[in-house]
């Protein structure tokens, strides 16, 4: 941690999106290499679920090794960045075992084949290499034991498929097959069982899910990492243009109806008419790597070669450092460093949905609020 600086505690929110989960990492690393920030709690689905259990295992690991708080959160950033590359990494090299193209785009008989054919014909044994990754790098046993201090609370969502309803795994219920039901494509895998119930990707119902971290974590602001474009500006007139317009109308759709509900509780406390003691006011903060990754279409979501993870991810850092020309550091971070030398408790700011010409985070530079989400709401 930088010295003379205070954590400031923050929720982050992270989509699935397939191989595109590398710009997240590349997110991650900016953030953790920063050091600032204290995570009470982290929410993702697919890829986003694979990101969080392993930033959350390497704090886990930290506070085995470290008995000082601030030793501890400078070993668990060291160790999170570390697992996430090892991830990636590894990811990348099964990816690169496939030549680095699209399912669909490598093997179109493949993409056929789906329309007639499960996954439990054409992968009866359900194989995943994804899963002996997953576990060669994360140790469920002590994530799941880590309480409080010893990290940040994670929460990943996957689909019952008999209910339709999404599913949040946390506490002594996260494992492997929690982030890999997460992960399950229909098309691609069987479903997951867990407890008797099948479970298919977490997309479908909550992309990322927002309301464990309004229950169940003591902290306002939220970070989302948003991945899937919310808004084309092409009108999508193939047949295979318009299946990947559908898909990111789909992914995103639980995502907005809980950011509608959150702005809509903001504007009820604002005027008076909810408990302030009641509701938490939350503060949104969103980096859109959707655009930045919109060229790539949805197919190359399955490409998972070491360049493309490798491009993904640095793309990461440039959105959560870019400031706009002219623009310095965040008001309230200098309010709350002011606050810290004066030893007075930093004001809350009135609340805003998403980054609108400035941040609220101390390093978190200022991320403009796109008009095509303003719009959506």
């Amino acid at each position: 941690m930088p010295e003379g600086d205070t954590l400031a505690p923050i929720n982050l929110a992270l989509q699935g999106g397939g191989s595109h989960g590398a710009l997240t990492w590349g997110v991650l690393d900016a953030l953790l290499e920063d050091g600032r920030l204290l995570i009470d709690g982290i929410s993702g689905t697919s890829a986003g679920a694979m990101n969080a259990v392993v930033v959350a295992h390497g704090f886990a690991q930290a506070a085995q090794q470290h008995k000082d708080p601030k030793e501890a959160h400078a070993a668990g950033c060291e160790l999170a960045r570390a697992g996430l590359t090892r991830l990636w990494e590894g990811v990348g090299t099964l990816g690169s075992l496939m030549w680095g193209t699209p399912l669909a785009a490598a093997h179109p008989l493949l993409g056929m084949m789906n329309r007639w054919f499960s996954p439990y014909q054409t992968n009866p044994l359900d194989i995943n290499p994804l899963r002996r990754l997953l576990e060669r790098e994360v140790d469920f046993d002590l994530l799941c034991a880590a309480k409080g201090a010893s990290g940040p609370k994670v929460f990943v969502c996957a689909t019952n498929v008999r209910t339709g309803r999404g599913e949040i795994f946390s506490g002594a219920r996260l494992s492997a097959d929690a982030v890999m039901a997460s992960a399950c494509l229909p098309l691609l895998f069987k479903a997951v069982e867990i407890e008797g119930e099948r479970y298919w990707d977490g997309g479908y119902s909550g992309n990322p899910a927002l309301h464990p971290l309004l229950y169940q974590t003591e902290t306002s602001d939220i970070l989302l990492v948003q991945i899937n474009p919310t808004e084309h500006h092409a009108l999508p007139d193939t047949a295979p243009e318009i299946i990947e317009r559908m898909n990111e109308v789909t992914f995103n759709a639980s995502l907005l109806a809980e950011l509608r509900a959150i702005e809509f509780v903001r504007r009820l406390l604002a005027e008076g008419k909810l408990d302030a003691r009641r509701y938490k006011n939350v503060r949104m903060h969103r980096i859109d790597g959707g655009a930045a990754l919109a060229p790539f279409g949805a197919d190359s979501k399955s490409r998972a070669d070491m360049s493309f993870v490798r491009a993904g991810a640095h793309r990461g850092p440039e959105l959560a450092e870019s400031t706009p020309p002219g623009r310095g550091r965040a008001p309230l971070a200098q309010h709350r460093r002011q606050c810290v030398t004066a030893g007075v408790r930093p004001r809350t700011e009135p609340a805003f949905f998403f980054n609108h010409a400035r941040s609220e985070l101390p390093f978190l530079q200022n991320h403009r609020r796109p008009d095509s989400l303003e719009k959506s709401l």
